[in-house]
């Protein structure tokens, strides 16, 4: 069904596996319109708890394929490419827009997204995994935000969050060198969660936490998703006064109670799924 990744819902967790590893999973012209789309997809089905992504090869993904400028998909260049210059300029900003809305669909996504890192995340790879809830990484993954390198500013979306997730000197110094961020320094600075030593031990832990995450109750987490980005945002007031809304609307004690018996009795909880968003009013 995409052509850019593989998706498969198993156990209550949904996985998107980047399959393009010969170009060493660059973002293609469709990736951008696939990658929210699937998102949109498990979103709406209301039957995954946490999403991981992952990818094939020796690389997480090199960035934005450099082949859509030629396209014109970024310039705003091709049939129209004689239009006048402000022309070309709101192009490239409906352009931009609709990249920008592909990873914050991640951050939108109503369960947590995990990403999954091995060798390097390059570029467009930082906006990406910088709107995931968490980051894990192989021990000599690393990330870079590339962009420096050929002349541009970073744009889809890594300088709004990534300034929440590093110490501001370090994020500058990322973005004015373009210098790799190994993945055991990342760790060391909170950007990613946990480290391992191969793909495979990345994955088979990355995975054992989002089915940790699953075993809990979906509209619970959903909470917890909601106010973290609620208060990263906002006031600490502000924060305090939304989860009490929060609460006093969405605190299921029927949950809460299967919560406990499922701990006491040492099982697996027995919860509802999120409800199935509806794409249509009515």
């Amino acid at each position: 069904m995409y052509q850019c990744f593989n998706l498969s819902v198993a156990d209550k967790v949904a996985h998107i596996r980047f399959n393009r590893p010969q170009k060493r999973n660059s973002m293609v012209r469709e990736f951008w319109d696939e990658l929210p789309a699937a998102v949109r997809e498990i979103d709406a089905a209301g039957d995954a708890r946490a999403l991981v992504l992952s990818s094939e090869g020796p690389h997480f993904t090199a960035g934005l394929d450099l082949s859509m400028f030629g396209e014109g998909a970024i310039s705003g260049a091709g049939e129209d490419g004689a239009a006048r210059k402000k022309q070309r300029a709101l192009r490239f900003m409906e352009n931009l827009e609709r990249m920008q809305d592909s990873f914050s669909a991640l951050e939108r996504c109503r369960v947590p997204v995990l990403a999954a890192v091995q060798g390097g995340c390059i570029g467009g790879g930082v906006d990406l995994v910088t709107a995931c809830d968490m980051r894990y990484a192989v021990k000599d993954a690393y990330f870079t935000i590339f962009e420096i390198k050929v002349g541009m500013t970073a744009d889809v979306g890594t300088f709004p969050r990534i300034v929440k997730l590093l110490p501001e000197g370090v994020a500058r110094e990322l973005a004015y060198t373009g210098r790799p961020l190994g993945a055991e320094e990342a760790l060391r600075l909170g950007f990613v969660n946990q480290t391992y030593e191969s793909a495979d031990a990345l994955l088979e832990g990355v995975m054992a936490v989002a089915a940790e995450i699953a075993s809990h109750p979906p509209l619970a987490v959903h909470g917890c998703k909601r106010a973290i980005t609620y208060a990263r945002d906002h006031s600490t007031q502000d924060g305090l006064d939304w989860i009490s809304l929060w609460n006093a609307s969405m605190l299921l004690p029927d949950e809460v109670q299967e919560s406990i018996k499922a701990r006491q009795e040492k099982r697996r909880g027995k919860f509802a799924d999120l409800p199935p968003l509806h794409t249509k009013v009515g």
